[in-house]
């Protein structure tokens, strides 16, 4: 292979690697879960999720959710299908008051997904509650905490991820294209006097 198409190969490589699904995913391997998002209730999974579409199209939100007074699209869905057969009440509360700013009655949610659309008016730590409430026994109370009022659409893991995907771009063309190399010399001998 020559050199144009090691290099093309590479740069679809990391494109592919940049924009993959499956880097961009909440869940772990079964025994190393690290979703902060989900919580588990009776042996069962509530995933939540906040998205922002007015701010930032498309991106998840959960221990942070970035801006005030915009509308919020709280999303809860059952991982499992035993959930789907349970009451359950839904609730968001201001801490450290408690103040409910959320109330969902308990109810049985076929589809296995709840959505909630929030205007956030106060910056600060909140905490959603999902209540099981079982025919017999004791009810479930479970919380998730976040804030809101961040201003951080754009998380700094991501942006972390862009600086050395394309750091190692520009490092590779600089072994491989001799016109590049000669060109980022000179930019740091610039950098150099400067």
């Amino acid at each position: 292979m020559n050199n144009k198409k090691i290099m093309r190969n590479m740069l679809l490589s990391l494109l592919g690697l940049m924009f993959s699904t499956s880097l961009w995913a909440h869940g772990g391997a079964k025994g190393t879960d690290t979703d902060q998002c989900k919580l588990e209730i009776r042996g069962e999974w509530v995933h939540y999720t906040a998205y922002q579409p007015f701010i930032s199209q498309g991106e998840e939100f959960c221990a942070s959710i970035p801006e005030l007074n915009t509308p919020t699209n709280l999303v809860f869905d059952y991982i499992g299908s035993k959930l789907r057969k349970m009451q359950i009440e839904f609730e968001i509360t201001k801490e450290p008051e408690g103040t409910v700013i959320y109330h969902q009655d308990a109810a049985t949610h076929k589809t296995g997904s709840i959505n909630a659309t929030i205007n956030f008016k106060e910056k600060g730590d909140y905490l959603v509650h999902v209540k099981l409430i079982p025919e017999t026994g004791e009810a479930v109370d479970k919380h998730i905490a976040f804030s809101v009022g961040s201003g951080k659409a754009t998380s700094m893991t991501n942006l972390a991820i862009y600086f050395f995907l394309f750091a190692g771009l520009i490092y590779i063309l600089y072994l491989s294209n001799a016109r590049v190399k000669v060109e980022i010399d000179k930019l740091l001998g610039k950098v150099k006097e400067w």
